[in-house]
């Protein structure tokens, strides 16, 4: 078939594309509630948070102001974005929740914050930070592998942040930690601008139903 003028693309290809569009509705952040030591860090959670503003799409994360939470949340509402925070209530005072949010949802305890921020969200994205990012992002990957659901999960690997935890697991394919068949399918992108590009092409391949967990089934996960 021959490519669509404006864009380029065969319109088999376009088809894909805004069929991914049209399910990335909302995405989760996860990410440091401290800056980092390198500038580029929170450069790219305010990057981010813009784009996701400008193209309409829902910001789902933990909350806080502080560090690159506070900058992709804030990156949203600046450029007149929508965002929802949720934040267990003892981590109130910790991570200093930003009112300023358009919907906040103050939870019980940790795992009512991880299903709720799960089953709002329709794409998952790691920027770099700390154990608490690590582990909500290995939930969703544990989630994936084992069949739970197929929403996409991208690693914002700014300035190679996240090398360590592929190299991990590729070690783990190479002792076979990782089987055959039990991979998980991980997105990646070192720049900014190529995150929502990769998750919307992903998305355009996953059949609807796949993108789901059935809410029973991730209140017992």
């Amino acid at each position: 078939m021959p490519p669509d003028t404006d864009t380029g693309l065969t319109p088999f290809t376009l088809q894909c594309h805004m069929t991914g569009m049209n399910k990335i509705k909302t995405i989760c952040v996860y990410c440091g509630s401290s800056p980092g030591t390198n500038p580029r860090f929170i450069e790219a959670a305010a990057a981010f948070g813009k784009i996701l503003a400008e193209s309409g799409i829902r910001l789902v994360y933990g909350g806080g102001s502080n560090g690159l939470m506070g900058a992709v949340a804030n990156g949203v509402l600046d450029h007149g974005g929508s965002v929802t925070g949720i934040i267990p209530e003892f981590l109130n005072s910790r991570e200093r929740m930003l009112t300023r949010v358009q919907e906040l949802v103050v939870t019980p305890d940790m795992h009512e914050r991880k299903r709720l921020m799960f089953e709002r969200s329709d794409a998952f994205v790691a920027l770099p930070g700390g154990i608490g990012t690590l582990e909500e992002l290995v939930e969703q990957m544990t989630w994936q592998q084992l069949g739970r659901h197929s929403k996409p999960i991208l690693l914002a690997n700014i300035d190679a942040f996240w090398e360590p935890l592929l190299a991990l697991m590729t070690h783990m394919r190479a002792t076979q930690f990782i089987r055959p068949g039990m991979g998980v399918d991980i997105l990646k992108a070192e720049r900014v601008e190529d995150i929502l590009p990769r998750i919307r092409a992903a998305a355009a391949n996953v059949p609807d139903e796949a993108m789901q967990m059935a809410p029973e089934v991730a209140r017992r996960l």
